[in-house]
């Protein structure tokens, strides 16, 4: 070996050795706070709310810093600098002394959360404008000795050249950024509110997160993937709660629709437009109930369609077109008639139900080359498709948005397809290889893959329905509550149970002493249900911020915090309006319900990247001839 080669070898070895002692170091940082939130359906000012408090992570973390500098009322102004500072700096002047105190109570919050991080990720997260002003602050060891002039005349420089309001939003958005380290979003970021862009737009920004499908992210996957009975519920959804903007929002015209409904529908007050809405005249109001019954109509006949050719799906009995009766005022099911309400079926002709005219037919093909053609939509879709799935399993933890479709006597429920069985965590990877195929080949309508998504949202073995039959006709056009019953599956039921719960964590290869966390089932605390079920095995954080859900639960929903110390739900109020909450410092001061103290702080070691920092840490040690570290208490 030649000199050259030897001081390579060496150079090499040093680098690998620096390594280990990196790799191994990282391993004893507190475990970062991961933040769970689900069930966001397009309530976006409240979702945002959510993020920038952390579920009221940031509170406390101001409370436990400044309990003795600050009173309780500046304490929360501090709060809103930093949950909305481009809001509040945007109203308020400050004097030069006033700015120096708020940077330096900001620089303090940011060092305080940021402390669990090596420097180097620190670093990373800086913008390159201050990178060296907010390292030099961050890191100060002598404030009071020698340096003491130097850190304020950083802060006098940065107020005398008018750079004090931007440098408060980088601190406000480093310190909602290191307080939580990673997001989970259990499912249902779409439909019933207005704003599902926006969200879509927020968490393509934040920095570290996944996503589990939820039943309703599933239609809006399988519209833009070539299901055309996806595209009638997303626009049935949509029109049925009155959010047209998000049409506009996606540059999808309704104009064709419309027409078809104005010339074959009138009023009818089954398809008026639910909650809130004073925003639409009533000619618009009209419009939309018009487009609405158009529009069910189709998703009824399309879904009649891939029922009658996939017999395997078992869902002969949701083909009810065919038993109206002749005056199409009366359903009969089972040898019984029922009467029908605000009947809409002069489009449904006897000799073939299920077939679409000319006009559906043209109006469907030009919402669908819409949807496909929506760059806007396009950007979103790829992102669901990227980072969501339809179960995760995280630091021991399994998460996912509805169920894990099960038998009465708690056996995992068998379904075949394509010749094939299926059932727990095989049939969850099934479906979800069915949702890429189906959107790797979007202009194949009618293939198995598209169908199975249409399935997710509706079919019986569906892990995101949960319910044995979805009755959306029954629920428009019939008073008898016997025909509305969508009978859960026995899931939700057995999930109360912890030996059942150990059984599901087992089946996706995790220890006993994990938690499933679950979204999808709103908890109605007012009637006494509970989040934490089977002895703290299942928490169930159903986001609650649809407002027609609220008054069933009492709260707007629960999420979940996860930091070094201790595991909690935080059980949120309903948010009224941003300007609301910002004028009257109006913070959703969440309520605090324990899962689980820990008596010794979580480490990075004790997650599932420190896992892989061990595994690093152990092929370099080997590499260069050293056993594994031994097991030495650095407490």
């Amino acid at each position: 070996m030649t000199q050259a080669q030897a001081t390579s070898s060496q150079d090499q070895r040093m680098d690998a050795l620096i390594e280990i002692i990196n790799l191994e170091a990282i391993q004893q940082l507190p475990k970062a706070t991961e933040h769970f939130i689900s069930d966001l359906h397009g309530e976006f000012e409240a979702f945002d709310h959510i993020l920038r408090n952390c579920s009221g992570v940031i509170s406390l973390k101001v409370n436990e810093l400044f309990d003795t500098q600050l009173t309780e009322a500046e304490q929360k102004e501090l709060c809103f600098y930093i949950y909305y500072p481009e809001d509040l700096l945007a109203t308020v002047e400050k004097s030069n002394a006033e700015w120096y105190q708020l940077l330096d109570h900001l620089v303090q919050v940011t060092r305080f959360v940021s402390t669990k991080y090596t420097r180097s990720k620190v670093r990373k997260a800086l913008p390159q404008a201050y990178a060296y002003i907010l390292e030099e602050l961050l890191y100060q060891y002598d404030e009071t000795d020698n340096k003491e002039e130097y850190y304020k005349s950083i802060y006098v420089t940065i107020v005398d050249l008018d750079l004090a309001n931007n440098f408060a939003i980088v601190l406000a958005n480093l310190i909602q950024r290191f307080v939580v380290d990673h997001l989970h979003v259990l499912g249902d970021i779409y439909d019933r509110g207005p704003d599902p862009d926006k969200i879509m737009d927020k968490l393509m920004d934040v920095p570290s997160l996944d996503i589990q499908l939820g039943n309703h992210d599933l239609i809006w996957i399988g519209a833009y993937s070539g299901s055309i009975a996806c595209l009638c519920n997303v626009l049935r959804i949509t029109l049925r709660y009155g959010h047209t903007e998000l049409m506009d929002t996606y540059a999808i015209d309704l104009s064709r629709l419309a027409k078809y409904g104005e010339r074959y529908y009138s009023d009818n007050p089954s398809f008026r437009p639910k909650g809130d809405q004073s925003h639409l005249s009533e000619q618009e109001a009209l419009d939309i109930t018009r487009m609405h019954q158009a529009i069910s109509i189709m998703q009824f006949k399309v879904e009649g369609e891939i029922i009658k050719r996939r017999p395997e799906f078992n869902m002969e009995d949701r083909l009810l077109f065919d038993k109206l009766s002749q005056d199409r005022q009366t359903l009969t099911v089972n040898g019984k008639d029922y009467p029908l309400e605000n009947s809409c079926f002069q489009k449904v002709y006897e000799e073939d139900p299920y077939e679409l005219t000319l006009g559906e037919e043209l109006v469907l093909r030009d919402l669908l080359h819409q949807f496909q053609s929506s760059e806007s939509l396009q950007k979103h879709i790829d992102f669901l498709v990227t980072q969501g799935t339809l179960y995760l399993t995280y630091n021991g933890n399994l998460l996912f948005h509805g169920c894990i479709p099960c038998t009465p006597e708690g056996e995992l429920l068998e379904v075949t397809f394509e010749g094939e069985t299926f059932k727990g965590r095989a049939l969850m990877d099934y479906f979800t290889q069915a949702i890429y195929k189906a959107y790797e080949q979007p202009n194949v309508y009618d293939d198995f893959a598209t169908d199975v998504v249409w399935y997710l949202w509706c079919g019986e073995a569906s892990n995101l329905f949960g319910k044995k039959t979805m009755k959306t006709f029954e629920r428009y056009f019939s008073n008898d509550k016997t025909l509305h019953d969508e009978a859960k599956n026995a899931y939700y039921e057995l999930r109360s149970d912890e030996a059942f719960c150990v059984k599901l964590l087992e089946e996706f290869g995790l220890a006993s002493d994990g938690y499933i966390i679950n979204g999808h089932t709103p908890v109605k605390t007012i009637k006494g249900e509970l989040p934490i079920k089977a002895s703290g095995k299942m928490l169930v954080i159903d986001g609650g911020l649809a407002k027609p859900y609220q008054k069933e639960t009492g709260i707007a929903g629960y999420t979940l915090v996860d930091n070094s110390h201790e595991v909690y739900l935080v059980a949120h109020q309903p948010f009224t309006t941003k300007e609301d909450a910002i004028a009257n410092y109006r913070d959703i001061l969440p309520t605090q319900e324990i899962v689980a103290h820990r008596n010794k702080r979580a480490k990075v070691l004790n997650t599932d990247i420190g896992k892989g920092l061990v595994q690093q840490a152990n092929r370099l040690r080997y590499s260069w001839g050293h056993d594994e570290r031994p097991d030495i208490n650095l407490s």
